[in-house]
């Protein structure tokens, strides 16, 4: 995922994403990394996204492998702080790791 989140109903922008999660978790046993590249998002995207981190988190307690790249702008500092607002509640690798601009 990347960019800004600020939907008007972020549940129902998320919900479908949720969706695909949990089925993924259900249907396969494979590796699952996720990649983000978040600029900005609203308070109800926050919450949403950690729905899908608590998804990621108690699939990863029963052992499953799971994986967290969180891209961010080195001149966004409020984006590298958010990520490790998430990381703290998580156990599962999660990396932060700067881009630098081109």
């Amino acid at each position: 995922m990347s960019g800004d989140s600020y939907p008007e109903n972020s549940f129902e922008f998320f919900n479908p994403i949720i969706a695909w999660v949990e089925e993924y978790l259900k249907t396969s046993d494979r590796r699952l990394q996720v990649e983000l590249h978040i600029i900005y998002m609203n308070t109800s995207s926050v919450r949403a996204l950690f729905d899908i981190l608590d998804l990621l988190e108690a699939a990863y307690g029963e052992g499953r492998e799971i994986r967290l790249d969180w891209y961010y702008d080195q001149r966004n500092e409020r984006a590298a702080s958010l990520a490790a607002e998430f990381k703290e509640d998580c156990s599962f690798p999660f990396e932060i790791i700067q881009e630098v601009p081109s």
